[in-house]
């Protein structure tokens, strides 16, 4: 999911309204309780770190390693010199920020050096001074970094490996549809070879128009194959037809919203893996449906054609809610996006303008070359 750049400057601008408020407090209750100038250091290193944070954008890890590099030397500085112990509020405040959306954003490898790096630092501060309170806020700090690091990174894992699993599954439901097709295709080659034999000990002059149609079943048999040889996956579903998709629709609408189809195609001249992927998109389509619009009141769903593709378009009046927009594009669109391209087709989804979802995909009418 891609955030808008202005959630992005608001974000920012009310992280910095925090941080500043964090250096101002540490500074506040420094000169209450050592007094003198003491707050001044701890306030500049703190505010070091806290910019850095508001720019970690530009570059993660350099942001990260500067900010972790100010910290160390700031708890050096307190272990030479008499100072409050560091890293202080403001200053672990950043560092959350700066380990977490390294840990988060970053490669593994650099990812988990700049966690260790992060606790080496509160480790330091312990060793420091292992009395104040200060080093165990530190502590604190830091695990929330991990924590808020690392629960989104292991969430797009496992989106990563489950839309993985839907693939490999997809191409597993094609190793039998491929079967079928070529199973088919050899056995008119086979049955035009044998016609041929016998034509040819009759009427010798009539073999070249023999061969011809064994090239032609050939042929067609190589373009089928080349639809599904790329994917492997279990028995498709039976033809689309328009009464075949016109049975899902009524089932759809027993117990989901009112469903209208525009059919301005001829399914009947359809192959196979046509006929199939477009009524599987519509099913997928109005599964999400179900699913994640309840308060869609209509769906809409369009077939045309044209000489080379099949356009399907599914769209619901759903009322426009902040969380379902990034969440309707479920895992059965992974498989339907890896058939369409397969076929040399196209899949998008996503909120239409105001209200209500749209899918959409093209599938080709002849094979991919």
């Amino acid at each position: 999911m891609r955030v808008p750049d202005r959630l992005k400057v608001a974000a920012d601008a009310g992280l910095g309204v925090v941080l500043a408020a964090a250096v101002a407090y540490q500074a506040y209750r420094v000169a209450g309780s050592w007094g003198g100038d003491y707050w001044l250091f701890g306030a500049a290193a703190g505010a070091v770190v806290c910019v850095l944070a508001l720019v970690r954008r530009r570059d993660r890890l350099w942001t990260a390693v500067a900010g972790l590099v100010a910290a160390a030397l700031a708890v050096l500085a307190t272990l030479v010199v008499h100072l409050p112990a560091e890293p202080g509020p403001a200053m672990s405040l950043g560092l959350t920020v700066l380990v977490g959306s390294a840990v988060r954003t970053l490669p593994a490898r650099a990812a988990g050096a700049v966690a260790a790096a992060g606790l080496a630092v509160v480790a330091g501060g312990f060793l420091v001074d292992p009395a104040s309170p200060v080093p165990v806020l530190a502590g604190l700090a830091w695990l929330a970094a991990l924590t808020i690091g690392l629960a989104p990174r292991l969430l797009a894992a496992r989106r990563h490996t489950v839309a993985e699993r839907v693939r490999r599954a997809e191409r597993l439901e094609l190793a039998r549809e491929l079967h079928d097709v070529v199973a088919h295709h050899i056995t008119s080659v086979v049955l035009q070879a044998q016609a041929a034999r016998l034509v040819t000990a009759r009427h010798p002059e009539k073999t070249a128009g023999s061969l011809a149609d064994i090239e032609t079943a050939g042929s067609e048999a190589l373009a089928a194959t080349r639809r599904v040889v790329g994917l492997l996956r279990e028995p498709a579903p039976a033809p689309a037809g328009g009464e075949r998709l016109g049975e899902l629709i009524e089932g759809f609408q027993s117990h989901g919203p009112r469903a209208h189809l525009r059919l301005d195609a001829d399914p009947a001249g359809w192959s196979a893996e046509v006929s199939s992927t477009v009524y599987r998109v519509v099913r997928e389509s109005l599964t999400n449906v179900s699913k994640h619009a309840p308060r869609a009141r209509a769906v809409d769903i369009g077939i045309t054609q044209d000489e080379r593709v099949v356009t399907v378009e599914v769209e619901d009046d759903a009322p426009p809610v902040a969380a379902r927009r990034y969440r309707r594009a479920g895992y059965g669109l992974v498989g339907m996006r890896e058939r369409l391209e397969a076929l040399g087709g196209t899949l998008t989804a996503g909120p239409r303008p105001g209200s209500g979802w749209a899918v959409r995909a093209t599938v080709p009418t002849r094979a991919r070359r």
